[in-house]
């Protein structure tokens, strides 16, 4: 058992090209630390430093008390699964699962046990004969997570390990995943660009971008309250309605609406309204806080509809709204009133796009 832990770790290649600044987080043991981000953020390249695959221009990575930064990556105990599978393709399963442990030196009888462990908890005994060329495109990630599995290691890496997959077999990997590390107790990152990996997946999320991390949070906070505009835009499908606004004594203006201010010590004179779509409703008789549109564009989402909405503006420039609507009823160029919850409302600073908070 062992904490994991990455001290103001930068990676610089060129004076121009910073993928990782001064970056510092810990993972527990029993944690599953989900680097979320855009592609080029400088999540696969903190990952990376963590497995010893690069060493950092600068920080520490601790393991436990053991300073770890430069140490080789066959002498951390860690164990990584690659966005690709990395089997060998003339070699079976069993001798793909057992190939790291051989390398090692590992007893024949201990080699044999943990394989046959690993095989049973990923449902893979009746493939142990076969090679890669012959197991499907969810078997073969399977395989490649049990070769990490059966070293028994400190730390567990996983870079993007499904997106290889269509995006059902994607769901049920991804649901595999969560209860096989569940069940290790031991640090995980995990590395992925895919939200709904994060969000499941995960018991804390980093959200990167440019190379900083934006937030740190349990998912349910990085979604319910983003602590800037970057993870509210980036975080949730649909996205966030963010609308810069100009603000007038207590009110933000929101075409011929007006949506009071949180209470904040100076009025801004421009402010960010951010809602998620699935907060906006038909407005009832009871709701304070309501603006009215038309409906301009209707996208079938399945269970709802993503609904466009022009706010009704005496401006040349109307804004629109999105809102997540039932599907039992036509919503196409009908005239609406809307709901915002205030609860449900969030506010940053348009300068440094910081959460404004009550």
């Amino acid at each position: 058992m062992a904490k994991l832990e990455l001290k103001n770790l930068n990676k610089t290649y060129t004076p121009k090209v910073i993928p990782v600044k001064d970056l510092s987080l810990s993972v527990n043991d029993n944690e599953f630390l989900t680097l979320l981000g855009p592609s080029g953020c400088g999540k696969s390249t903190t990952l990376r430093m963590i497995a010893g695959l690069e060493e950092p221009t600068h920080g520490q990575i601790l393991l436990g008390s053991e300073d770890i930064t430069f140490k080789r990556p066959g002498d951390r105990n860690m164990a990584m699964v690659f966005q690709s599978y990395a089997l060998y393709p003339h070699m079976s399963v069993y001798e793909n699962l057992a190939s790291g442990l051989k390398l090692k030196k590992t007893p024949r009888a201990e080699i044999q046990q943990r394989v046959t462990e690993v095989a049973q908890l990923l449902g893979l005994e009746d493939l142990l004969h076969r090679k890669p060329g012959q197991l499907s495109g969810g078997q073969r990630q399977r395989v490649a997570v049990g070769r990490a599995l059966v070293r028994r290691a400190q730390v567990y890496l996983l870079d993007e390990p499904l997106s290889n997959l269509d995006a059902l077999l994607r769901e049920r990997v991804r649901a595999d995943i969560k209860q096989i590390f569940a069940a290790q107790k031991v640090p995980v990152v995990y590395v992925t660009h895919d939200q709904t990996e994060a969000m499941t997946l995960s018991t804390k999320v980093a959200v990167l971008n440019n190379g900083y991390v934006q937030q740190l949070d349990p998912p349910e906070r990085i979604y319910n309250n983003p602590a800037n505009l970057f993870v509210a835009g980036f975080v949730g499908s649909p996205q966030m309605n963010l609308l810069t606004l100009p603000c007038q004594e207590s009110y933000a203006i929101l075409g011929d609406f007006k949506v009071l201010l949180p209470d904040i010590q100076t009025v801004p004179p421009q402010i960010v309204l951010g809602i998620r779509p699935e907060y906006v409703r038909v407005a009832r008789p009871d709701d304070t806080q309501t603006i009215q549109g038309r409906v301009y564009l209707v996208e079938n989402l399945g269970m709802y509809n993503l609904v466009s909405v022009r706010v009704a503006s005496s401006d040349s420039e109307p804004v629109s709204v999105r809102a997540l609507l039932p599907t039992d009823q036509n919503w196409s160029d009908v005239e609406i009133s809307l709901a915002l919850p205030p609860q449900n409302v969030h506010w940053f600073d348009v300068n440094s796009g910081d959460a404004l908070r009550n």
